[in-house]
């Protein structure tokens, strides 16, 4: 995967962490923009639903400036600022599945433009049948990631979609790197079943993860 340079200000970015912990609140405000898309993107592929990402992204982000002064070790910065994600994600769910607010028809009749954008923007133009397949395929993976449990989901796009390390992970869910894998595994195999059932292999699904 093409390295961005929003991912290189990512992976330069403890300076910036230091003085967010040190209380300085535009380095705080600079953290919430160069992180906010890949939250969201996370919460959105948890939920897929725009409200509830939205919700998630901005509860974390606002716990992220209250509590990064606590944060004992920057170079953790990653999978801390993802554990906290993961819980307002899982107290969303929570609320959802309490208030029943959400039913199987508004997931499998989402919007296509209120989908995260992976693809390149010019690509529309320049091969507009191209575009649309890509944009069928995307979607029809997104509604399959929420058949899998919701264990198993939260592993298989933090692994697969935002390129967290198993140990990254393990340290985000608080469980063992083995306890990571087997979910990974289970989850892919589940998603592959799924997957073929909708007549989707392998050869038909080409997309950026």
């Amino acid at each position: 995967m093409t390295e961005t340079l929003l991912d290189i200000a990512m992976m330069h970015s403890d300076t910036l962490i230091t003085r967010a912990k040190q209380g300085d609140k535009n380095a705080q405000g600079k953290l919430v923009q160069l992180w906010y898309k890949r939250i969201y993107n996370f919460s959105y592929k948890f939920f897929l639903d725009h409200d509830l990402a939205m919700e998630a992204a901005q509860k974390t982000f606002i716990s992220m400036c209250r509590n990064i002064e606590g944060l004992q070790d920057i170079a953790r910065f990653k999978s801390w600022i993802y554990k906290i994600a993961v819980n307002y994600c899982r107290e969303e769910a929570r609320k959802t599945k309490n208030s029943k607010s959400i039913s199987m028809d508004k997931i499998y009749n989402v919007e296509a433009e209120e989908s995260p954008q992976w693809e390149n923007s010019s690509a529309r133009s320049d091969n507009p049948e191209k575009y649309y397949q890509h944009t069928e395929l995307s979607d029809i993976l997104q509604k399959s990631l929420m058949e899998l449990s919701a264990e198993q989901r939260e592993v298989v796009i933090m692994k697969e979609f935002e390129g967290l390390k198993f140990r990254e992970i393990a340290e985000v869910l608080n469980i063992s790197e083995n306890t990571v894998k087997s979910r990974m595994y289970y989850g892919l195999d589940g998603l592959k079943k799924i997957l073929e059932r909708k007549n989707i292999t392998k050869e038909t699904i080409h997309y950026e993860l």
